[in-house]
């Protein structure tokens, strides 16, 4: 397994495991419409892949000071074997190599499993309040 920077030819295999992992995301969300514009912003997508298959994807985003991660995703039939691990390792390094001085990422609070998943890595909760607001132009 190897985890490396997305390419072109990754763009089905991504489309169709964000498909399988997010099945219930909402309609704004839909995998080729973010794949295409997190492509024309930058181009910080990585993957893991296994004998020619991608097995786990995950994204990050730069502001000049802090990092986030987005869209950490493994095949369910791979998961629990350290990939999801080593696409968090792997996005953070790219990160630090940036300049950031923080990563952060967001998870919903009814994913308990996400949670743990992410503590035993070593994030931590903050005592913060996420707000947001649909833009409407």
């Amino acid at each position: 397994m190897k985890v490396r920077h997305y390419k072109n030819k990754d763009r089905n295999q991504v489309i169709s495991l964000w498909e399988t992992v997010f099945f219930d995301a909402p309609p704004w969300a839909e995998p080729s419409v973010l794949l295409d514009k997190k492509l024309s912003v930058d181009d910080l997508i990585f993957v893991a892949e296994d004998n020619g298959k991608l097995i786990g994807t995950s994204m990050a985003g730069y502001d000049g000071h802090s990092g986030w991660i987005y869209s950490v995703a493994v095949d369910p039939q791979h998961r629990r074997m350290g990939i999801g691990k080593q696409l968090v390792v792997y996005a953070t390094q790219v990160l630090n190599d940036l300049g950031s001085i923080k990563v952060g990422l967001q998870v919903g609070t009814e994913n308990s499993g996400a949670i743990e998943f992410y503590k035993s890595i070593g994030f931590e909760i903050e005592d913060r309040v996420n707000l947001s607001k649909f833009i409407d132009l």
